[in-house]
């Protein structure tokens, strides 16, 4: 059992697949590292090698923005959109849905937390 940037990757997978459990990494980005890391595509991670793992796990932190950092960037962003009184900014602080969904009989969640 690996663990790259804060996901457990399952052994029995093949690579391509296994990345993708990586948050901010999709299946496009996969296949992309393993390309550039010139790794086969059928090989699994049990059949990696700790140095090919390695590698897999610098050229993500490099390249890609994963996990935390994606994170981080959107709490920020939400964050501005609240310091900002926009729409989306004080929807996001009543807790209320952003996207112009239904709210008069659905948005039960929302719509118990704006009550109490």
């Amino acid at each position: 059992m690996f663990y790259i940037s804060g996901a457990r990757l399952v052994d029995d997978k093949q690579v391509r697949i296994a990345s993708t459990k990586i948050v901010g990494l999709g299946h496009k980005k996969a296949i992309q590292v393993r390309y550039r890391l010139g790794i086969s595509g059928n090989i699994k991670i049990k059949e990696c090698s700790k140095y090919q793992i390695d590698q897999i796990e610098e050229m993500i932190g490099q390249d890609h923005v994963v996990h935390w950092e994606l994170k981080r960037g959107e709490r920020a962003d939400i964050e501005r959109n609240i310091s900002i009184p926009c729409y989306r900014g004080i929807r996001h602080q009543d807790g209320s849905p952003l996207r112009g969904q239904r709210t008069h009989t659905n948005a039960r969640t929302c719509r118990k937390l704006i009550r109490k």
